[in-house]
This record gives structure tokens, C-alpha cells and sequence, in this order.
């Protein structure tokens, strides 16, 4: 099958050709259809994330057709279109698998890290962590509703019930969590990079109430905020623009350092949190949301051999909405 294969740091991925993988008991086999490109990619591919474990098949937004079950799988068919997200196995047996909290199992597995990703033709996948896809989205406009919407979903909801709601870097996961906010009748405030009008433009063109650049304070306190940049520095920011007993919420899986900042920004219990992963529950109540309010999910096509072009474009800030690799 064809491949996008990561196999040093901070260099190009290479296109080639490798085996189509086995399933294992408890496994499917999905044919790939499309595949997000996330931030969390450039980590890795950075080398900003700790043991990948080279070469790696990059890719955690995946949207397929289920091609081959392994033994012990029942709750899947043949012919199945599923969803593949970041999340991609856990023990089941630990404190926080067995308390709702798998998204912090110390021996979680994620997709296209330490699991095959989705620039290839084909992945397998733990049956338990995959799921179904409304049949609303077609493949290319789901694709991003398999990280940027779950982990946007669920650091919604770390933010709490938040009237007026700062959004920090207005990309994949904030063009869809600014939908789900309006839908449940929260005040939006999007904040960008420094100049970036097209930006601004695009997060009033989803309903946000503002938009500005991230240097700048909203018109009203906040009640909470988002940060879905990888920089540091916005989390002082944020906290100047949340009100006493506001939350900023780090949506992120890497961030850059975050500078000192006086006492009194986080004085008034004021609190910063971090989002970690997503769970089943997050997945299967998103997905369920989704088509009801209805997203729209804006995207960018490239073909799986122009990955690293994808990348560079998401690196520099050129993609509007979601960057999405046309695999099958």
C-alpha cells in the first residue's frame, strides 16, 4: 500500500510503498478514505512529543470503510464506515479507565504515535476505539470532527457553562467549536494571529460576536477561554481577559513555555487547566451532536502524496478551516 512515512525529525516524510497490515484478534482493517492533518502532527514530526518511535505513519483523524474484522470483534461489519480518532487503545483495567477517565490511562496508545496513522491506504484499529460516522459528513468533511472536534468538544466542557467564551488561535478545532457554542447560545470571541483580517473574517463568518488579534482585550470580561495555540505566551493573555472565578482551559497536547506572570492574573480563583485526549464518551456524544446542529466542517483537499505540503501550509498559517488528506 501507499505511505507517507515519518522517519527523522524535522525532515520531510517520504512516500512509499509497504505491506498492507495484518489484523489481530480484537482488530479491524480499515480502508482509508480520508485523513486529517492536526497540529499534533507537526509535534510529532517536530519532535516535540517524546518516542514516537520511528518510522511512523502520521494521521489520528481518519475516516475509512472497514475492510477485515479480527477474532473477537462483534460490534463491527464488514462494509462499516467508521471514524479512527487519537485515542486509540487503553488497559481497561486501570483507575482511570475504569472511572471514566481512559483519556488518562498511563498506557494509552494513540493513532499515527506510537499506533499506524492514516497517511496510507490502509490502518488497523482496536474495534473498541473507533466509531460511527453520521451519515451527514461526507468522508473528507468528517475527517476533522475525529480530533479537532472531539478534543474542541471536550475542552468545551472544561470550560464549564461560560456565557462569554475567548477563543486563542481560530484553526480546525475553533472553526468547529465556535458552531457548537453558538448553537448553545454562548457569545464567541475569537482571537488570531497579529494581522490576520481573513482570519477575523472567517470566525464572524461563524457566528463569533469579535474577533481580534490575540494581543488585544475583548470588549467584556470573559467568563472562560480556549487556548488552541501552541504558545504559552496567550496563557497570561487569557487570564488578563477572563473575569474572577474565569477558567482558561489549555486545549494542546505540546505548548510552548509559559512566561511569569504577576500573582494577580490568576488571583480571584481564577483557574488554568490542561485537556488531555478524549474519551468514548466525549466521541459518542459528540458525533450525536454534530448533525443536529449542524456543523459545517470547512476544509482544505490535498492528495495523500502532497502530505508535507499540507503541513507546511499548517505550519505557516495558510489553511482555513481543516487541511484534509484525499487518500481513497
Amino acid at each position: 500500500m501507499r505511505a507517507m512515512l515519518l522517519e527523522a525529525f524535522r525532515q520531510p516524510l517520504r512516500a512509499a510503498e509497504v505491506p498492507r497490515p495484518a489484523v489481530a484478534a480484537g482488530q479491524l482493517l480499515v480502508r482509508v478514505s480520508a485523513c486529517g492533518v492536526c497540529r499534533t502532527d507537526l509535534h510529532i514530526a517536530d519532535g516535540e512529543l517524546a518516542d514516537p518511535g520511528l518510522p511512523v505513519t502520521l494521521g489520528h483523524e481518519i475516516v475509512g470503510t472497514v475492510v477485515e474484522i479480527g477474532a473477537g470483534v462483534e460490534q463491527r461489519a464488514v462494509g462499516d464506515r467508521v471514524g479512527i480518532p487519537w485515542l486509540g487503545w487503553t488497559c481497561g483495567r486501570c483507575e482511570y479507565c475504569i472511572s471514566d477517565r481512559e483519556n488518562l490511562c498511563d498506557r494509552a496508545r494513540f493513532t499515527g504515535y506510537q499506533l499506524p496513522g492514516g497517511y496510507a491506504e490502509y490502518v488497523t484499529c482496536d474495534a473498541r476505539y473507533c466509531f460511527a460516522v453520521p451519515e451527514t459528513f461526507g468522508d473528507l468533511e468528517a475527517a476533522p470532527l475525529l480530533c479537532a472536534g472531539l478534543i474542541g468538544y471536550r475542552s468545551l466542557r472544561a470550560a464549564g457553562d461560560a456565557r462569554r467564551l475567548g477563543l486563542y488561535g481560530f484553526g480546525a478545532a475553533a472553526h468547529i467549536v465556535a458552531q457548537v457554542a453558538r448553537f448553545e447560545r454562548r457569545e464567541v470571541y475569537a482571537f488570531t494571529r497579529p494581522g490576520d483580517r481573513e482570519g477575523q473574517e472567517f470566525a464572524r463568518s461563524l457566528g463569533a460576536l469579535w474577533a481580534g488579534d490575540s494581543s488585544r482585550s475583548p470588549p467584556e470580561p470573559l467568563d472562560a477561554a480556549i487556548i488552541y495555540a501552541p504558545v504559552g505566551a496567550l496563557v497570561p493573555a487569557a487570564l488578563r481577559a477572563v473575569r474572577k472565578g474565569g477558567t482558561v482551559a489549555c486545549a494542546g497536547i505540546h505548548m510552548s513555555d509559559i512566561p511569569a506572570f504577576p500573582y494577580e492574573l490568576l488571583w480571584g480563583e481564577r483557574v488554568v487547566r490542561s485537556v488531555a485526549n478524549l474519551t468514548r464518551r466525549d466521541a459518542t456524544e459528540f458525533l450525536e451532536l454534530a448533525p443536529r446542529i449542524p456543523l459545517r466542517t470547512e476544509i482544505v483537499q490535498y492528495p495523500l502524496e502532497r502530505a508535507n505540503t499540507a503541513l507546511d501550509d499548517l505550519r505557516a498559517g495558510r489553511v482555513r478551516g481543516a487541511a484534509i488528506l484525499h487518500v481513497g
